[in-house]
C-alpha cells in the first residue's frame, strides 16, 4: 500500500478528519490532502509524528517508502547541485572570457594611444646667444605639444631646466627667458 493510501486508512480509522490530524501534525489541511493524493511526502518528523499519532511505527506507515522517499529528496538534491555547478561553470567561462576581452582590448587602446601620441608632429629649432657664443638645441613633440625628443648643444641643457618639462613650449619658454634674464637672445624656427 502506498504512503498516501496507508494515511488516509489510519486517519479514518483513528476517526480523524484531515483538518484535525494537520492540527496534530502541525501542517494545514492542504498538505494533508497532498499527502494522501501522493502529490507530496511527509519529511521525517512529519513521518514520525503520524506514527506517533497513529501508534505505528515508522517502517510500518511508510511500509518501507520512506527510503525511498529519502532516496527520491537526494537524488533531486544532486540533480540541483549539479545544475547549479554547470550554471557556475558557465557563468565563470563567461565571465573568464569577459576578463580576457577587456585585457585585449586595453592593450589594443594603449598601443594606439602610444603610437599616435609618440609621433612627432613639429620640431622648435631654437639658436640661442650669449656672452659672443652661438648655441644650438631642438624639442620635437607631438600633436599635444608634449616633448618626444629634444637635445643640442650641453651648455643649455645644463644651464636651463628644458629637460624638466613635458610641454614644449614650456620648454622653449624655459631657454627663452633664461636667455633673456642673462642678456642674450634665442631665435626660434619651427
Amino acid at each position: 500500500m502506498d504512503l498516501g493510501k496507508k494515511i488516509v486508512n489510519l486517519r479514518k480509522k483513528n476517526n480523524l478528519s484531515q483538518e484535525e490530524l494537520a492540527e496534530k501534525v502541525g501542517v494545514t489541511r492542504q498538505t494533508i490532502s497532498k499527502w494522501e493524493l501522493e502529490e507530496t511526502a511527509p519529511d521525517i518528523k512529519q513521518a514520525k509524528a503520524l506514527s506517533e499519532i497513529f501508534k505505528v511505527s515508522l517502517d510500518e506507515l511508510t511500509n518501507n517508502d520512506i527510503n525511498s522517499i529519502l532516496v527520491e529528496k537526494v537524488s533531486n538534491t544532486e540533480k540541483l547541485a549539479g545544475i547549479i555547478i554547470k550554471i557556475l561553470k558557465v557563468v565563470g567561462i563567461g565571465l573568464l572570457v569577459l576578463v580576457i576581452i577587456e585585457i585585449l582590448v586595453f592593450i589594443f587602446f594603449n598601443i594606439n594611444t602610444n603610437s599616435k601620441s609618440n609621433k612627432v608632429v613639429g620640431k622648435y629649432v631654437l639658436t640661442c646667444k650669449i656672452d659672443k657664443k652661438q648655441y644650438s638645441y631642438s624639442i620635437e613633440y607631438n600633436k599635444n605639444y608634449q616633448v618626444i625628443n629634444s637635445g643640442g648643444d650641453a651648455w643649455i641643457y645644463n644651464h636651463t631646466d628644458v629637460d624638466s618639462y613635458d610641454d614644449a613650449n614650456k620648454a622653449v619658454a624655459n631657454v627663452e627667458d633664461y636667455f633673456k634674464e642673462h642678456n642674450g637672445s634665442c631665435l626660434i624656427e619651427e
